[in-house]
């Protein structure tokens, strides 16, 4: 992870030194964060440059192709979508198990994850606007190659960082002062808070566990996550507005979100926007039913675990969050409106949600023995 490096630290504050000190030229947006993107990636790892340079490449073709192409425009479209899904797919499963290899690298791997929902977002973009929507190789590039949300997110959406790449480089005083403390906050929380809340996390799976024990583990997992996903949030935003684009927020308050559909909005929500964006699409023509809704939520939220990992841990952990959130749309409880209720109601959903999320968020360290283990636990009295 970029953020965690001294060097690639320092790289992205002399970018926006470079920024700040070109500001009168119009282009230096677009043409200075192609180059210094581009640099970073070479001076990083020359294979991620290398495989970036022609994944970039290939799929600008398609993205082209596709604005253009008058006829197979929705064979095309599904084609290009399933072949950029079938490389994430076979990517990490040949990476997986050929240790050492090409493809055996991690950043590799994860950039992929994120970067390939980008690609996907940009072709649908051509599907709908054709012509219209068509933009520059340099451009195109950018958007997939943007650093500081390159390994984790927050996801970009291609629609809204065209518009503002295309925006002259201006960064006052407030928004300078907003990117710094975003970047220090963020910095704090993943180098300060996290390192000691793992420490504390392992001292506690070392013991014999009980049924409290495993309750604090599972609830302080559940907020490691937070701190440390928010935590790289925070600087991807800060670096964002230092360098002139608008990067959107991944946490909205989600420990106040009274139902699980809410939660979902709240926690990680580009990844939840894009998968409903995406899906929803193709059946917004007409009002679903509550029916087709509870399915395309099991849908959705399996394939957001999917997305986190194949591996059966991670089906059974989207599994159950779409069929909590399937529930909530047959009932029709999937919003709860704060000032329409009163605040003992609306508090307790918000803690009956958090009781959901913490049962199965233990499912995320994908390591079978120590998940069991910790279940396991729940039912080991201390007497």
């Amino acid at each position: 992870m970029f953020y965690l490096n001294m060097n690639a630290l320092l790289a992205m504050c002399g970018m926006v030194f470079v920024l700040m000190a070109t500001r009168k030229w119009p282009q230096n947006k677009r043409i200075l964060m192609l180059l210094f993107n581009v640099g970073f990636l070479f001076l990083w790892s020359g294979k991620l440059f290398t495989f970036y340079l022609i994944y970039s490449a290939v799929n600008y073709v398609m993205f082209v192709y596709l604005c253009r192409t008058p006829v197979w425009r929705k064979f095309s479209f599904a084609l290009f979508i399933l072949a950029n899904i079938g490389a994430v797919v076979l990517f990490h499963m040949l990476g997986k198990n050929t240790e050492g290899s090409f493809l055996a690298d991690g950043l590799m791997t994860l950039g992929l994850l994120f970067n390939v929902l980008k690609i996907i977002d940009a072709l649908y973009f051509a599907y709908f606007f054709g012509k219209e929507g068509q933009v520059k190789l340099l451009d195109y590039v950018n958007y997939i190659l943007f650093v500081p949300t390159f390994t984790s997110g927050p996801i970009l959406k291609f629609r809204d960082f065209m518009a503002d790449l295309k925006k002259p480089y201006r960064v006052d005083s407030a928004e300078f002062q907003f990117g710094v403390k975003r970047i220090i906050l963020g910095l704090f929380k993943k180098v300060v808070v996290v390192v000691w809340m793992t420490d504390i996390f392992n001292i506690v799976m070392k013991q014999e566990l009980h049924t409290h024990q495993s309750i604090f583990l599972m609830i302080w997992f559940y907020l490691l996550i937070y701190v440390d996903f928010s935590g790289y949030s925070d600087i991807a935003v800060g670096f964002g507005r230092l360098m002139g684009f608008t990067i959107p927020e991944n946490f909205k308050k989600p420990f106040t979100s009274p139902t699980l559909t809410q939660f979902w909005r709240n926690w990680h929500a580009t990844l939840g926007d894009w998968f409903r964006d995406h899906i929803f699409i193709f059946f917004s023509r007409k009002t679903p039913s509550k029916l087709m809704t509870a399915g395309l939520s099991i849908l959705i939220m399996t394939l957001m675990g999917l997305w986190h990992g194949f591996s059966w841990l991670f089906l059974i952990y989207g599994v159950y969050h779409g069929v909590i959130i399937a529930i909530e749309n047959l009932l029709g409880k999937t919003t709860v409106i704060r000032r329409k209720v009163s605040k003992p109601y609306f508090y307790f959903r918000c803690l009956l949600t958090q009781v959901l999320v913490v049962a199965a968020i233990i499912i995320n360290m994908n390591d079978y023995d120590r998940v069991m283990r910790i279940y396991k636990g729940l039912f080991h009295l201390p007497f």
